[in-house]
């Protein structure tokens, strides 16, 4: 049967002893810690700085994954090939998440090295600005230069996909709209795990007991951090209140457990309203961006085959890439 691309998907794996042990030690020390330090700027500021030094120590990827440092004007990104006979036509344009303050390209290879596998493509993993000394504009600005600078590169938009997690979720449907917005060529496509769609001062209450990781009153008051001086209805700042006419198809993957699902199941369906198809799926028990932990979770790497066969009805469905190609 072929693949649909607008489908609800809750797959049904049998949850493994690796996510057993994985969401119950996080729910022991990930969520206890982030509830205690998330209560001060100077919090964020001294993880931002742990990060940095982090990134000296980067997660080193399997010996067949190639990663080239890249350049842009105001940021900085890297290269990430893997796999064979890669389509050097296409990209896959990724935003990594941490909250706007954490995370790089180098802490998440795991996803963007098997990102490159199943897309069989190059993945450009972008390096954007982040607070607190950048706001959110300054990151938004980075993620529509990178794809300027891809459409410079001759790349056409039909074989560009955008892809983020989290925050880096985020980033991927703030551009999509800023994009359509300014009336520019949208990408073909985009895959968002486990995005934050939401930063209004709305109290989070699904899940808040059995999220393992994140605490729902530390995600609102980072929003508060990061909208401070600006309107959180903006659909660039909470784009799950976007209209999402003339956006590409997306694919939206939440766990079921975690605070931020509400906020993907709500763009999928503002998505879909608007003429848009989209494949949600919501993974049983998976905690928040679950494909960042695939050198040790099964299911994260499963993931990886459905994002390929999203990517592949994209591929041949009418109007995508491979009648782009013709």
């Amino acid at each position: 049967m072929p693949y649909q691309i607008d489908q609800d998907v809750c797959p049904g794996y049998p949850l493994s002893w690796q996510a057993r042990a994985l969401t119950g030690l996080m729910r022991g020390t990930v969520k206890p810690a982030s509830t205690l330090l998330l209560r001060h700027p100077l919090a964020i500021t001294a993880a931002a700085r742990l990060g940095e030094l982090a990134t000296r120590v980067p997660l080193r990827p399997p010996a067949h994954v190639e990663v080239v440092p890249h350049r842009f004007a105001a940021c900085g990104g890297e290269w990430v090939r893997a796999g064979r006979e890669l389509d050097e036509s296409a990209v896959v344009l990724y935003f990594h998440g941490g909250g706007y303050f954490s995370g790089s390209p180098a802490t998440h290879r795991p996803v963007t090295w098997r990102l490159s596998v199943a897309a069989r493509r190059p993945v450009l993993a972008l390096d954007y600005r982040q607070g607190p000394v950048h706001p959110l504009a300054e990151s938004l600005s980075d993620a529509l230069d990178a794809y300027a600078c891809l459409l410079e590169r001759g790349h056409d938009p039909a074989g560009v996909v955008f892809a983020g997690d989290s925050a880096g979720g985020h980033l991927t449907l703030a551009a999509l709209l800023a994009l359509r917005d300014r009336g520019l060529p949208p990408p073909a496509a985009a895959i968002c795990l486990s995005p934050w769609a939401d930063l209004t001062d709305a109290p989070r209450r699904a899940n808040r007991r059995q999220d393992p990781i994140l605490p729902a009153g530390r995600v609102r008051w980072l929003a508060r951090r990061w909208t401070s001086g600006l309107d959180p209805n903006d659909p660039l700042v909470s784009p799950v209140l976007g209209d999402y006419t003339g956006l590409p198809p997306l694919m939206i993957v939440t766990g079921s457990t975690e605070v931020l699902r509400d906020e993907g199941r709500r763009v999928a369906l503002r998505a879909r309203d608007a003429g848009v198809p989209v494949t949600y799926e919501e993974w049983r028990r998976m905690p928040h961006a679950f494909a960042v932990l695939a050198d040790v979770l099964p299911e994260a790497r499963l993931l990886f085959r459905h994002m390929a066969r999203f990517l592949d009805a994209v591929r041949h469905a009418p109007g995508g890439e491979s009648s782009a190609a013709a």
